[in-house]
This record gives structure tokens, C-alpha cells and sequence, in this order.
């Protein structure tokens, strides 16, 4: 495993990161322990989850399978930086219930204590603001950090899915209230063919220092060779895959990928993963395997070096928008 810092922060990550969304809807308990021992033995040490992972009455569950993993000891809580998010709704029984969400300093008390209970250790290295909220000033939520920090609960703040003008806007505020570090790190989508977040985000990030950690890197499986296995094996492409391969124009695009990888010899999924890694700004992408034999794909990506006329050629059949705000104002 390939390490570097986690943006502006001292803090070592590798350049994978073990996302554990499919933990609990996908794979059972024992599989999702099976995965993490495999990811740390491979040296992988940034995973991360959210609070509402489980998803609906089981959101909760994939914190809950992290947390009886680390009971096991070995020495895994210590190995692991452990990055969670607040923000979707935790209120009992599905219930929508006023400020069991979002980034009130009520909820972010609340929701720390609950993912803390859920993951069985008394600290969250990497804690991650799941999605704006417009309600909620930063002034609060600074000073919700702040208590947090000083109580040990926390130790990093980072975003997910926020937008440059936020990302400049709470780093800004840290910056002039002084004593936070502020932002350490964007969780943003990002992949070959959803390149929109060169525009704004990775430039805040990169300019305030924040480490860019991809998620959906192979695009819900659009660039994970979809085409091909659906003629090999009957395979049909669901979610954000299904839905990109309806359009023509995009299902035509997918297959020069395949194709340009195919010349090259190497496999489409390893492919996008180890683009990414060519990007500046980015730290890892996030890998969220359901079985050990993605996990092994995945990191062979790490090691993969992709030629200058591969590159070359991924930017010709997944081009970026260009810098901004060329790319939209002149």
C-alpha cells in the first residue's frame, strides 16, 4: 500500500479507502469482518462509513458491524482511521423528528455520542459533515466542533458534498475565529465519467488543503467493465449504471472505454480507480467491496501505472469541463 497525508494534516492514510456501505444491506456481519481484516492486512487504514449506513430501520447496522469488529482486539481500533458523517435523519423507528438531523449543535452532540455507542471506542478520527445544511450557521457548528475536540470525541472535520463556495465559507470562518483547523478533507463523487467537481470543488479543496477523497469511483459500476460483463455472463447493469447506460450517446462512450482498456491490456475497473489516483488533489479514492475478490481488484490499482497514451486517451473519451470559469464563462 501506497501511503501520504491527509491534505494539510499530519495524519498517514493509504490511498485506498474502505468504504463499508454495502456492510450489513449487502454483506452479512462475518463477510464485512472478513473484508476489513483483508483490507487492513493489505494496508489499508482510512475506512469509512456514515451514521445512516444500513439504511432505513436498519440505518445504524454498518456502525454496529465496525464497532463488534473492532471488540475483536488485535490491535484494529488502533490500525484504523475511523471516519464517520452526521447529518441524515436518526430519529427512532424512522421517525422524522425535529433535530434528529442535519448540523444543529443539538444533533451533532447527539449524533456523536450515538456513533460512538455503535462503533465501540471512544474517539472518531475523521468526523464528516454528510451534506450542507443550509439552516445551520457555521458559527454553530464550529463551536459544536470545538467542544467535541476538547472532549476527545473528534479529532479531524471533513465535508461530503459540499460545494467550493461552503468549502471556502467554514474555512474561512474557522480561520478567523482561530483555534480550529477548520476542514481537512472533501468526500465528493468523482470518477472518469462524473468529472463536474474539477470545476469548483477540487480547486476549494486543494487551495485550503483539504484532502479529496472520491466516492463512487467506478461510477455505480458504469466503468467496471459493464459491458462486457453483461455479454459475458447476462450481467444487467442497475442503479446509476443502468441509468447512464439509457442514454446512447454515454452507453457509445462506455464502450470506447472498454475497448481503449482492452488495447492496453489492463481491466476497466483498475483502470478508473488508478486514474483517479493520478489527480491531483485526490488522497483515495473510496473502495466499498462487497465481496474479498473486489476488494483484491481494487488493489491492484494501486499499483498499476497507466501509460501517457492511456491517459491520454481516457481524456479524449471522458473529458473534464476544463478549468473555471473558463469552462462555463468564456
Amino acid at each position: 500500500m501506497e501511503y501520504t497525508q491527509l491534505g494539510r494534516t499530519g495524519l498517514t492514510v493509504g490511498r485506498l479507502v474502505l468504504g463499508t456501505m454495502n456492510f450489513g444491506p449487502q454483506t452479512d456481519e462475518a463477510g464485512s469482518h472478513a473484508i476489513m481484516d483483508a483490507a487492513l492486512d493489505a494496508g489499508i487504514n482510512l475506512f469509512d462509513t456514515a451514521n445512516v449506513y444500513g439504511w432505513g430501520e436498519n440505518k445504524g447496522r454498518t456502525e454496529e458491524i465496525l464497532g463488534s469488529w473492532f471488540a475483536q482486539g488485535g490491535g484494529r481500533r488502533d490500525k484504523v482511521v475511523l471516519a464517520t458523517k452526521v447529518y441524515g435523519n436518526m430519529g427512532p423507528d424512522g421517525e422524522v423528528w425535529p433535530n434528529h438531523d442535519k448540523l444543529s449543535a443539538v444533533n451533532i452532540r447527539r449524533a456523536v455520542d450515538a456513533s460512538l455507542q455503535r462503533l465501540r471506542t471512544d474517539h472518531i478520527d475523521l468526523y464528516q459533515f454528510h451534506h450542507i445544511d443550509r439552516a445551520t450557521p457555521f458559527e454553530e457548528i464550529w463551536q459544536a466542533v470545538d467542544v467535541l475536540v476538547q472532549q476527545g470525541k473528534i479529532l479531524y472535520v471533513g465535508s461530503s458534498n459540499f460545494p467550493g463556495y461552503k468549502i471556502a465559507q467554514a474555512n474561512e470562518l474557522a480561520a478567523r475565529r482561530g483555534g480550529t483547523i477548520g476542514l481537512v478533507s472533501e468526500q465528493c463523487l468523482y470518477n472518469l465519467a462524473e468529472r463536474r467537481a474539477e470545476m469548483e470543488v477540487i480547486p476549494a479543496a486543494r487551495d485550503y488543503g483539504l484532502g479529496v477523497i472520491p466516492w463512487s469511483p467506478l461510477h455505480g459500476g458504469l466503468l467496471g467493465g459493464v459491458l462486457k460483463k453483461q455479454v459475458e455472463g447476462g450481467r444487467r447493469a442497475s442503479g446509476r449504471a443502468a441509468e447512464a447506460l439509457s442514454d446512447p450517446a454515454l452507453r457509445a462512450r462506455v464502450q470506447a472505454y472498454e475497448d481503449l482498456c482492452d488495447k492496453h491490456g489492463v481491466e476497466p475497473g483498475e483502470a478508473a480507480l488508478a486514474w483517479l489516483l493520478t489527480r491531483p488533489g485526490v488522497t483515495g479514492p473510496i473502495v466499498g467491496p462487497r465481496t474479498a475478490g473486489q476488494l483484491a481488484s481494487a488493489l491492484r490499482a494501486v499499483e498499476l501505472e497507466l501509460s501517457p497514451e492511456l491517459l491520454s486517451g481516457l481524456d479524449e473519451v471522458f473529458p473534464g469541463p476544463g478549468p473555471s470559469p473558463e469552462a462555463f464563462a468564456w
